[in-house]
């Protein structure tokens, strides 16, 4: 397996620009499906992730062209079957979003149970809760793919999320861009790729008003226009470059990012004694004074502190003198990393939800693994605080999220490398 090697010390300096946000792309991508002409998306994250969303829409008939590195084209008008059944679809968290757009054009969908991060369980029951609603009804088979059909064109409904969830809140949204009728959706969740599905839409002509509040109404529209869309920069991303930016005590421009979009990062950075100003499109984290504070996190659906930069910020609340606690309100079972921190020599206790941070202590190279996304990310995190060379395994897990994430590192000034495992380099004459 291919590994991550990083050498400790250093203080991360420089200029660092975020791609497009994945979990953006992971639903806008899939919206195309509803799309009565082809489209053109640009800012798309070149990550793994991307990569297999678009080889499932291949392999349902589109065409998918990329025309640079991070801009393709899609045209999925050849999609004549709503069937995701492949094993691509089993391997990635987003393909759920398939369920929706499948649902919204051809009134019926068979999609395989997703994958991804393994960090707790992903009911979908507020996805069918809303799918019934609009007439959709659902079944499993043998556990592993999810049926709904309708007998006709999906209509309009009042759905009210028992919990808030981004995923349900997009799906619902998908499913009801071309339905007759008004669809309200109550107790939405309201992250910012939220509102960038929302306006991906509503550009092709769906009508979709109060996205980015918990009352998001859509009333449906029959013809979707081919557009050119570019995606909102990925807030986690800015935010674990701003953690490792603390953590080293460095001093790095975070640039094409939305401040707003950072602010809970942000207040928590501030709070602990790092200074932060924030641009137009910038925002520049500089830790080079010294000594930080600790602080307590709970992570909280968007505005809160998000659960995907909760990883990032344990490796840098363990550097800093003193106790820390971070709560997890989103995920059971987010704190699988915390074992691997402490085998580079983290103290910290997890109590159920709560993990106890006592920071300060002298961080050690050690092999360890990422356990999910955005853990690795936090190990990559440590790595260039502790003392020595650390090699991180499951580097499949950051590259799913992470676009060009040795060369950004290494462009602040980090000393890390890629190390291919033989067995999979592929030798040509």
């Amino acid at each position: 397996m291919d590994k991550f090697i990083v050498k400790g010390g250093c203080h991360l300096n420089g200029e660092v620009s975020i791609s497009g946000a994945k979990n953006a792309a992971l639903a806008i991508i899939p919206a195309v499906i509803l799309c009565d002409e082809p489209c053109r998306i640009e800012n798309v994250p070149n990550i793994s992730d991307v990569r297999l969303i678009g080889k499932i829409l291949c392999e349902m008939g589109a065409n998918v062209t990329r025309v640079s590195k991070n801009v393709l084209d899609i045209d999925a008008r050849n999609i004549k079957y709503p069937v995701a059944v492949s094993n691509s679809v089993r391997g990635m968290r987003a393909s759920y979003y398939l369920l929706g757009a499948l649902l919204g054009k051809f009134h019926k969908a068979s999609v395989a149970m997703p994958g991804g991060c393994n960090f707790g369980v992903r009911p979908i029951d507020q996805h069918l809760k809303g799918f019934a609603a609009m007439g959709g009804k659902s079944q499993t088979l043998n556990g592993a793919i999810v049926e709904v059909s309708s007998d006709r064109k999906l209509h309009g409904a009042h759905i009210y999320l028992d919990v808030v969830s981004v995923g349900a809140t997009m799906n619902i949204m998908l499913a009801a861009v071309k339905a007759e009728g008004l669809t309200v959706i109550e107790n939405a969740a309201k992250e910012p790729h939220i509102v960038d599905l929302a306006n991906f839409l509503n550009s092709m002509g769906a009508n979709i008003r109060g996205a980015g509040t918990d009352v998001i109404k859509v009333r449906g529209v029959n013809y979707l226009k081919g557009v050119t869309y570019s995606i909102i920069p990925d807030q986690i991303e800015a935010g674990t470059y701003m953690a490792a930016a603390a953590a080293t005590r460095g001093k790095v421009l975070v640039k094409n990012v939305i401040p707003k979009h950072l602010d809970s990062i942000t207040a928590k950075l501030s709070e602990m004694g790092v200074e932060i100003t924030e641009y137009d499109e910038a925002v520049l984290v500089d830790a080079t004074q010294g000594n930080l504070r600790v602080c307590n996190i709970k992570t909280m659906p968007h505005p809160g502190f998000p659960t995907d930069c909760q990883p990032q910020f344990a490796a840098l609340l363990a550097t800093v003198d003193g106790t820390s606690t971070i709560k997890e309100s989103v995920w059971d079972n987010r704190y699988q990393y915390v074992g691997e921190l402490v085998r580079m020599g983290a103290n910290i206790t997890v109590e159920g939800r709560i993990a106890i941070i006592e920071g300060g202590e002298l961080l050690n190279s050690a092999p360890v693994k990422a356990t999910d996304l955005r853990a690795g990310a936090a190990l990559i995190i440590a790595a260039l605080c502790a003392d020595g060379d650390t090699e991180i395994s499951n580097i499949e897990y950051i590259e799913r999220g992470y676009e060009e994430v040795v060369e950004k590192f290494r462009s602040l000034g980090a000393d890390i490398r890629k190390k291919f495992d033989p067995e999979t380099v592929v030798v040509t004459a």
